[in-house]
């Protein structure tokens, strides 16, 4: 008789375990030699904590009541509760403060699309030092981790969240259209946003090139010159503030590693500036991500800036693999 596990999750057997607590040593090890100390957060938290982080990514989470009839919601990612425990249980301490953790998560996703119900995730949150140097350090240690990872090819994608919100707001594009283009460009699905864009009334030709030609912006520091060449007062700003990080990064030595991205969106709703994507060739996977959330503290009371970066175990493990495979078959 076959009993299996729920599409979206997965058992784990001494091997792969142990190779598993060794990457999670060695991340661990990164993380503290940039002084991040590990916190850990509940599992579960109350439904309305992770609403009002992100009301609309709260939808993932798996809710249910407990005795006292409180709705509850198991964790869906590590940011928004870090931003809980640092308002409140750090309330009184003075910032920054460098946050790191390994830990599980839970998606109400469809398993369907190879997507983990329940998948674990190490990162780090830099709450309390504003941009660029605030991000160009959560950069420089997730660069660390990588490495730490055996990762050395792994490229980090660099982009503005807020570039393709005020660049819709300024052609006057409505929200619900605004919202199915923002939809596709996080989905990394171009050939909808094309469509998405054509269905837009009223838009401007000029409007039109310069939406399909961002995303396809994508390389070094020369890429901010041929978007500013597009013009607006949107990208302008978005642009300014990619220099500004990118010239940070080349001071701490890891600006190489970073391909610049104008197209680039996550769904998190909770992101402001600058936003981060990881992938490694090996894999062809999106290994993990993160950003700017400046505003996200002050939804649960201290007002501070924060940036930070997950990466999905999962992921790195099997890539990991891929990279070691493909040395042993260059020998």
């Amino acid at each position: 008789m076959i009993h299996p596990t729920p599409p979206g999750t997965r058992d784990i057997l001494p091997e792969e375990m142990r190779e598993l607590r060794a990457l999670e040593a060695a991340l661990r090890a990164a993380f503290e030699a940039h002084g991040y100390g590990e916190v850990a957060t509940p599992t579960i938290e109350y439904a309305d904590v992770l609403r009002r982080g992100d009301e609309r990514y709260a939808n993932a989470a798996y809710r249910f009541f407990d005795e006292r009839g409180e709705l509850l919601a198991m964790r869906s990612d590590m940011t928004i509760p870090i931003a809980r425990l640092v308002a409140t249980r750090m309330q009184d301490d003075e910032p920054p403060f460098r946050l790191s953790y390994i830990a599980r998560a839970y998606r109400a996703v469809s398993p369907q699309r190879g997507q983990m119900r329940e998948f674990t995730q190490a990162g780090v949150e830099l709450v309390g030092a504003p941009a660029p140097e605030g991000t160009a350090e959560v950069i420089e240690v997730l660069s660390a981790a990588l490495d730490a990872a055996g990762l050395t090819r792994a490229v980090v994608g660099l982009g503005d969240s807020d570039l393709y919100r005020q660049l819709l707001a300024e052609f006057g594009v409505g929200a619900e259209a605004c919202d199915q283009i923002l939809d596709r460009l996080a989905a990394h699905d171009l050939v909808g946003l094309e469509l998405a864009v054509d269905e837009v009334s009223g838009l401007d030709p000029q409007a039109r090139a310069t939406l399909l030609a961002l995303p396809g912006m994508r390389g070094g520091p020369e890429v901010l010159d041929r978007a500013t060449d597009v013009g607006g007062e949107a990208v302008g700003r978005a642009t300014g503030r990619m220099r500004a990080t990118y010239d940070s990064l080349k001071a701490r030595g890891v600006a190489d590693r970073v391909r610049l991205d104008l197209g680039l969106l996550r769904d998190l709703g909770y992101y402001t500036g600058a936003i981060l994507e990881v992938y490694d060739p090996a894999l062809g996977h999106i290994l993990g991500g993160g950003g700017r959330y400046d505003s996200l503290l002050g939804r649960f009371g201290r007002d501070l800036p924060a940036a930070g970066f997950s990466l999905y175990m999962e992921r790195l493990h099997v890539a990991q693999a891929e990279e070691e495979r493909q040395s042993e078959g260059q020998r």
